[in-house]
């Protein structure tokens, strides 16, 4: 079987970039004899293309066609997303034509299934996980990103994308809340994120700094109101640093008890019982990228042996769309 794989966005430094990595390589260390993964978004010659991210899909594709979801909260909070709201319309409507959809936890399987009328037979959960260059660094390397990035000697950690402000992550309330111990920002930064008060701002990060900037921190904070799947907490967790977040039905779905979490509305009691946060932190979720490609190319066999599934499909606008 020939998979031509989307691998656009496998250089963008936000999760989808690390999802599209990731998947990647794992696809072709599971790979049987018989079947190959083709870096492209034009799916000629395919048996099935797999887009990893929204922007990929086609309304016609000559081929099965898979698509990753991450999560549709531009649907669900439509008025934090009016500006972008109109550019997703169509490709969404395209999602809705596609033979199957792969998300990363049941809570954003049920939000596919509401807001976008997709059967819950054509969705698979499929978890994401830690890549293999997030592990627990020694005090040598957790020096050297110290000095190089500025950091204080103590530190609480929030990681992910700061090119824009996205008003359900609540960065800019978690930077304002009383907290006793310093705040570092790690991620790809803004001019809204250089004016945000009182924290350290790392910007775009390598992964083995990264890495070690987890494994110095004394917690990562999590105060998203919502989020896909959340995978800098399992990231902390694979360098050995406690998580502590905002409750949320996703983060419950891939955590369990293995962060501390407190009332999604309270920041100052996330950043207080960061504080108070003591290693050694739980073990992450024993689920490997290689699982997840295993999964995938179960969906892409089903996708190639069901294609009249994706003629069947009427596109429709999601509800509420306009």
């Amino acid at each position: 079987m020939r998979v031509a794989f989307d691998s656009r966005a496998k250089g963008d430094p936000r999760g989808i970039g690390r999802y599209v990595r990731c998947l990647l390589e794992a696809l072709r260390e599971t790979a049987v004899e018989g079947n190959e993964v083709a870096e492209t978004h034009r799916p000629r010659r395919a048996e099935v293309f797999h887009t990893p991210w929204l922007d990929g899909v086609q309304l016609r594709p000559p081929c099965p066609m898979v698509v990753t979801l991450h999560d549709v909260v531009n649907l669900k909070r439509r008025s934090e997303y009016l500006r972008t709201g109109m550019r997703f319309r169509l490709r969404y409507l395209a999602a809705q034509r596609a033979d199957h959809v792969i998300v990363p936890t049941h809570a954003v399987a049920n939000d596919v299934e509401e807001h976008l009328d997709i059967e819950p037979e054509r969705i698979s959960v499929i978890p994401e996980a830690a890549a293999s260059v997030m592990y627990p660094r020694d005090e040598r390397e957790i020096a050297r990103v110290r000095l190089r990035y500025k950091l204080p000697a103590e530190y609480l950690l929030w990681v992910g994308g700061l090119q824009h402000p996205e008003p359900r992550k609540r960065v800019a309330a978690l930077a304002q809340a009383p907290r006793r111990m310093p705040l570092v920002l790690a991620g790809p930064a803004g001019e809204w994120a250089r004016e945000l008060p009182d924290v350290t701002l790392t910007g775009r990060v390598a992964d083995d700094d990264l890495a070690a900037i987890y494994s110095g921190a004394h917690a990562l904070v999590f105060p998203s109101l919502d989020e896909g799947f959340g995978l800098p907490t399992v990231e902390a967790l694979a360098c050995g640093t406690p998580v502590v977040a905002c409750e949320a039905p996703v983060l419950r779905e891939v955590l369990g008890e293995r962060a501390t979490f407190v009332e999604p509305g309270d920041l100052e009691g996330l950043l207080a019982a960061a504080a108070d946060a003591r290693r050694p932190a739980p073990a992450p979720p024993a689920w490997t990228w290689n699982d997840a490609a295993r999964s995938t190319w179960a969906v892409y066999a089903q996708a190639a042996t069901q294609p009249a599934l994706r003629t069947r499909r009427v596109p429709r606008l999601p509800r509420g769309a306009f």
